[in-house]
């Protein structure tokens, strides 16, 4: 029984804790939503969540099929029965199909993915494929930093004609917007 309660209680400190720093959507203070078909928090300070996991941070979303969240450990109260509390998320793995939408629209799909909260980037694994608009960029890694929306793509071969070397397509901008056009003088 002693041992179903602090299972509770650890999980009531796991899912109040404020990730101020964790932040899938840039200077965002919203909270997170992280749903799956079956969530288990760990006395370690982490969260396993499986089947269809999906993290929101208001606009910005991130799935996977499994999610496993990492939380800061913190001493526990002076009484208390010897288990730790656990603070703000420190990082996420996303394992498998893994998607990640930011608040502007960018879109990065690939195998599995690590979010680190102290740096604000997310790492996405396998045959990632990233979308801006109409531009494209492939690789088999790529890391994107979500406060800055900067990102870099790698891929594992080398050399002309190599299979895995990192590909983007880009477009110019449309000739019909306003920032390309001169302006006309005043009359």
């Amino acid at each position: 029984m002693k041992s179903l309660i602090a299972m509770a209680a650890l999980m009531v400190t796991a899912l109040a804790a404020q990730p101020a720093a964790a932040q899938l959507l840039k200077n965002s203070k919203a909270p997170w939503d992280i749903t799956a078909d079956h969530g288990e928090v760990m006395a370690d300070c982490s969260a396993v969540w499986s089947g269809s996991a999906e993290a929101l941070q208001a606009t910005s979303r991130l799935r996977a099929d499994t999610m496993i969240a990492h939380l800061e450990k913190k001493n526990a109260k002076p009484g208390a029965s010897g288990a730790s509390e656990c603070g703000e998320m420190i990082s996420l793995e996303a394992k498998g199909h893994v998607y990640y939408v930011s608040s502007d629209g960018r879109r990065v799909h690939g195998d599995n993915g690590f979010y680190d909260a102290m740096s604000t980037t997310i790492t996405v694994t396998g045959d990632v494929t990233a979308v801006d608009g109409q531009n494209v960029m492939r690789g088999t890694k790529m890391v994107y930093n979500t406060q800055t929306g900067e990102g870099h793509v790698e891929g594992g071969g080398k050399g002309p004609g190599a299979k895995n070397r990192p590909r983007g397509v880009f477009y110019p901008k449309d000739a019909n917007d306003q920032g390309d056009k001169p302006k006309k003088a005043a009359k």
